[in-house]
């Protein structure tokens, strides 16, 4: 699979969104390295908070929920599906079904190794992470589900 990646020099300076870069590689379908970019604010020990987000939007859309919930002693870890913000982006259209996103966050979700999460999702990432509480439900303690 053909991927393309946007330069991080793209992402400067941004308002409001001075989050530290992290990202994590899976493997495709093909084999291809998919690298998927998330924000992972507050402490490490905190209860998780997951937010997804929807189409055609990317973290940044919770740089203002962020702050709060941190505040309150959570970790709100917030990714870019592929194709989106900081994410790597696959090159062909054919390669954005719903069931690659939802194989590649479940990569990603693994990989992460993360347990006990409460997750809230938007538009695409309410469907793509539904799906995800669905395959993975020991991994999720809570859903909120927003549109």
């Amino acid at each position: 699979m053909k991927i393309l990646r946007t330069p991080d020099e793209c992402f400067a300076d941004l308002e409001g969104f001075s989050y530290a870069p992290r990202y994590t590689t899976i493997r495709t379908a093909d084999g291809s390295a998919l690298r998927i970019h998330h924000v992972d604010e507050g402490p490490r020990d905190g209860p998780i908070v997951l937010c997804m987000h929807g189409e055609p939007a990317w973290s940044y859309i919770y740089r203002k929920m962020i702050p709060p919930l941190t505040t309150a002693g959570l970790r709100v870890i917030a990714p870019d599906l592929p194709g989106f913000g900081k994410s790597d982006k696959p090159a062909d259209r054919e390669n954005y079904t719903y069931q690659s996103q939802v194989d590649w966050m479940n990569a990603w979700l693994l990989a992460n190794d993360l347990k006990g999460v409460t997750f809230f999702g938007q538009d695409w990432g309410g469907a793509v992470g539904l799906r995800m509480v669905a395959d993975h439900p020991d991994r999720f303690d809570r859903v909120v589900v927003s549109n």
